[in-house]
């Protein structure tokens, strides 16, 4: 009777694993992020994906070694959407590099806002810091080279004046953290602006543009 029982949970595993792999990785994604966003990555258990969506566990394992394999995979998600725009951008002629650098900046900032608040923000704790860093490194990965690529541009053109573009990339990215840190913290938007002025200053120099000539423009 086991035995029996057990031959029918395999066979009915393997019967939803007949489902296109890409629809049923994106149910457990889309069912992992609600859950992530409404309880935590914490208090959120394996069962509790699939549950939400009515699978067998091994189901879940067939797709995804982890749950944290699973937030890996919500992160690439969210960066290929943006890719995707980001180097159409990049691409267009008939935009200037800085048009193209604002159009990035912007980007990054409204890329963080969702309709349940902001993108995995129930990372933003210190138990959570080891995976926070691990997530910024895959973003940072992924953009530094769409970047470098608007830089260099904008180096042809005349518009930055600097020797070590990937040098002034790391500048930026710290640049970027600073403002990315108020927003996650829910600083004033007023404050939020004051650092925004300042960031402004600070990449013109790293660019090696005259003071006035970059205003950072992001919807916070």
């Amino acid at each position: 009777m086991i035995e029996v029982s057990q031959s029918l949970k395999r066979m009915n595993t393997m019967s939803r694993i007949t489902k296109d792999p890409q629809i049923r990785m994106a149910e457990i994604l889309d069912a992992a992020e609600l859950l992530f966003n409404k309880h935590g990555y914490q208090k959120t258990a394996i069962s509790d994906i699939v549950k939400e969506i009515g699978v067998a566990q091994g189901t879940f394992y067939y797709y995804f070694k982890s749950k944290d394999e699973v937030l890996e995979a919500l992160v690439y998600r969210h960066i290929s959407g943006i890719v995707t725009e980001a180097e159409m951008m990049v691409n267009d002629k008939s935009r200037k590099a800085t048009e193209k650098f604002n159009w990035l900046l912007n980007k990054a900032f409204v890329g963080v806002h969702t309709k349940d608040g902001l993108l995995f923000e129930y990372l933003y704790s210190e138990e959570y810091l080891h995976i926070l860093d691990k997530v910024g490194r895959q973003t940072q990965k992924t953009f530094v080279p769409i970047l470098l690529k608007i830089i260099e541009e904008g180096v042809t053109q005349g518009v930055f004046k600097i020797n070590n573009p990937r040098q002034a990339i790391d500048f930026i990215m710290v640049i970027l953290g600073c403002l990315h840190e108020a927003v996650y913290k829910k600083d004033p938007p007023e404050e939020i602006q004051e650092r925004l002025v300042i960031a402004s200053m600070l990449v013109e120099k790293v660019l090696g543009m005259a003071e006035g000539t970059l205003p950072l423009s992001v919807t916070i």
